[in-house]
């Protein structure tokens, strides 16, 4: 059978820096189905310099008066809000998840709350720094690869593999690196931990960016559980993700998409997000094993849509089966059609009325 999707339901900074608002977003996550809502954790002044611009999406929905800087430092929540939003999570019956964007942000939620999974955003496959601190926790990995080509992949799972496998003191040089992905127990450490989301890193992405496939390569690539990180419109492209192997969806969930914030109008909001968790639970249902079989609920009608050899005008006793008396009719409980041209030739046992289904 195919395996449950791990729902995620990226909160990310949709809660515009009030935790109020972002309680709410854990309800509603709960409420529509999700598995997991997950926030981000970082602190702007380690995060972006006062000289990193906004995306052009970030432009779009925030404007381009404040830097990226001071959108950022608009959007943190506290330590202790987290705490709470944590201790939220386990009262609602949702996991709790944050996008730690340095390594202090990562301790703390390693540390002091307790989440038992890492989620690497896309924008940090190529630190790695940070990438090896969070590995050392020895942790599972969602490891987001947008922007990324197949050989940066492959240098992240070295930095992971590394700090899974490697010296805890010890600072990688790059033979080091090239040397762990020799070995096959650092592998078998990934394939255990790590699933990698395809990731289009644009908000929203336009279908013809998504490129669904490259997921596919992805796995064929390394070896790894492969997921999803939609960006799009709606919510037809991640079910179509699920149809096609992912074995994680997270997509970004707003309270209202009219609200002011950078990722407001790029997200769902929770009737939606409902929505889309039934419509994969469907898909996983309809995948099934793969065994070109009957269903049970099939069965019953193959005496009424299949056909039986039958009598199609009056046959004495004696008298031989020809393509003149003989053909094929529903109902289907009588003598299967592929038998036709054995009993043609075939001397009649008895009489057969017009439309009597023969016997064998």
């Amino acid at each position: 059978m195919h395996r449950r999707t791990l729902i995620i339901a990226e909160a990310g900074v949709n809660h515009n820096g009030d935790p109020a608002r972002a309680l709410a977003l854990v309800e509603a996550a709960a409420r529509a189905g999700a598995d997991i809502v997950k926030f981000q954790s970082f602190r702007a002044d380690k995060l972006a310099t006062g000289a990193a611009a906004k995306a052009s999406y970030q432009q779009a929905t925030t404007g381009s008066e404040q830097s990226q800087l001071e959108m950022l430092r608009a959007l943190e929540l506290s330590g202790d809000d987290e705490e709470r939003i944590a201790a939220a999570c386990r009262s609602a019956g949702i996991t709790y998840m944050s996008t730690p964007f340095d390594a202090d942000s990562a301790t703390h939620l390693v540390r002091r709350i307790g989440v038992g999974t890492l989620k690497v955003g896309s924008g940090d496959l190529t630190n790695a720094p940070l990438l090896l601190h969070l590995a050392r926790f020895k942790l599972p990995i969602i490891l987001s690869t947008g922007m990324a080509t197949l050989a940066e992949v492959e240098q992240a799972l070295g930095v992971i593999a590394f700090g899974y496998l490697g010296d805890a003191a010890a600072n990688p040089t790059p033979a080091d690196l090239a040397k762990v992905l020799l070995d096959r127990a650092a592998w078998d450490e990934l394939r255990a931990k790590v699933t990698l989301l395809h990731c289009t890193t644009e908000y929203p992405a336009d279908p013809q960016s998504i490129n669904l496939r490259a997921m596919a390569t992805l796995r064929d690539a390394f070896g790894l559980a492969v997921g999803f990180s939609d960006h799009s419109r709606g919510i037809h492209i991640a079910a179509a993700a699920v149809a096609l192997g992912a074995t994680v969806i997270e997509k970004h969930m707003t309270l209202d998409r009219n609200l002011p914030g950078p990722d407001h109008r790029a997200s769902i909001e929770p009737d939606e997000m409902a929505a889309m968790i039934a419509s994969i639970r469907d898909i996983e249902a309809a995948l099934g094993d793969g065994r070109k079989v009957p269903a049970p609920e099939e069965v019953p009608n193959r005496a009424v849509a299949r056909r039986s050899l039958v009598a199609i005008r009056p046959i004495k006793s004696g008298e031989r089966f020809t393509a003149d008396n003989l053909g094929v009719k529903r109902p289907g409980n009588g003598i299967a059609p592929i038998e036709y041209w054995s009993y043609l030739g075939r001397t009649a046992q008895r009489d057969y009325a017009a439309n009597e289904a023969l016997e064998p």
